[in-house]
């Protein structure tokens, strides 16, 4: 194998291929990146095994077709090293020579046989979707954090995906919390499975993905593929039933207050200074006019802080994790946001004003 391509538009196809791998150990086959030169394109592809798998072609000069499977973090390194310019590759012996033709640095890395790099899982065509780019971006964003990271509750640990109503789908709850959004196609969507898709993949879709254009989707049995530019992406689905998360869902509540969403973030910023880290205990106060976000008082001290609010109701005090009203927000961007309550100790909902696709469904905490 042997070929010439400009260094910067390699590395950013190297480094996006490094971050799907897991392992640095060098005599590890899921250490290294596939490489394979054939009609003036590179062909890349790097597995985490069992997770998350990437591939992605670049145009460059191919002298001679080939294969090569190199260690990925070496390869990595010595293109962040070398000066933008035109790199000459080759692989020949079982090492694989990278050069750039304007400097006399020669680097060698020893390379694995191709034929040891584990066959990528293939979709079938026919199954793919697609999907508007920042629609996908935003479910991700108003879900994933909720996810559970408690791996003796497996069905927790990733984002549900379905079709339902004609409508897609994702939620994320770790038992606490709830976290749901459902988008609306301009046209019909396929039928496919309701599945668990792991946290990883969906992370590497708001990194890389673009806010225009569309994203195409297929789902298996056991496999999500994920395609967007160049890219092509697979994750190994979590197995198991996701927890019926529409029974958590209130469909009445009698009370509702309505804050600035930015005030809000501030206010639980400081006083979640004086909260137990551990427990993350706060307590809000609404009255007609006010809500008061306040701590417990401990031998180190106490923190409230007062926002303006719109209110009808009685007086009431609710205590809650603080990262679980925290995490919502700030992935909201309207001003003003809702909050939804029948009782102190029933599930409190967070909605954006005016309301969006999405809501998040909080527990609350013992009073202390």
């Amino acid at each position: 194998m042997k070929f010439t391509c400009e260094r910067s538009m390699l590395l950013k196809e190297i480094a996006f291929a490094q971050e799907i791998i897991a392992s640095k150990i060098a005599g590890s086959i899921l250490s290294y990146i596939g490489l394979e030169a054939e009609q003036d394109t590179l062909h890349i592809q790097a597995t985490e095994g069992l997770k998350v798998n990437f591939r992605t072609s670049v145009p460059v000069l191919v002298i001679e077709a080939g294969t090569a499977s190199v260690f990925g973090d070496k390869f990595l390194g010595i293109l962040n090293s070398i000066p933008d310019g035109e790199l000459e590759f080759e692989q020949a012996n079982g090492k694989t020579t990278i050069r750039p033709t304007f400097k006399k640095i020669n680097f060698q890395l020893k390379s694995m046989a191709s034929d040891e790099f584990p066959e990528l899982p293939m979709p079938n065509e026919e199954d793919f979707f697609t999907f508007p780019a920042r629609d996908i971006k935003e479910m991700i964003l108003q879900t994933v954090f909720a996810v559970s990271d408690d791996e003796t509750r497996y069905n927790m640990n990733g984002v549900c995906f379905e079709k339902k109503d004609g409508k897609l789908i994702m939620a994320a709850t770790d038992g606490r919390r709830l976290a749901f959004i459902e988008k609306t196609p301009e046209g019909d969507l396929p039928d496919f499975p309701s599945v668990i898709i792991p946290p990883k993949i969906l992370h590497i879709i708001t990194k890389h993905a673009g806010d225009e254009g569309e994203i195409a989707i297929a789902v298996s049995d056991q496999h999500l593929f994920v395609r967007f530019g160049s890219y092509d992406l697979s994750s190994k689905l979590i197995e198991g039933q996701f927890p019926n998360y529409q029974r958590v869902i209130p469909e009445n509540q009698s009370f509702v207050f309505s804050v600035n969403r930015m005030e809000m973030i501030d206010a639980l910023k400081r006083v979640s200074i004086f909260a137990e880290q551990k427990v993350g205990r706060i307590h809000i106060g609404i009255t007609s006019s006010l809500v008061s976000v306040y701590t417990d008082e401990s031998d180190i001290g106490t923190a409230k802080e007062e926002i303006a609010a719109q209110y009808e109701g009685d007086d009431v005090a609710i205590a809650l994790n603080y990262h679980y009203i925290e995490e919502p927000l700030k992935v909201m961007s309207n001003n003003e946001v809702s909050f939804h309550f029948t009782d102190p100790l029933k599930a409190l909902t967070i909605k954006s004003e005016p309301q969006q696709s999405f809501i998040h469904v909080i527990m609350p905490m013992q009073q202390s």
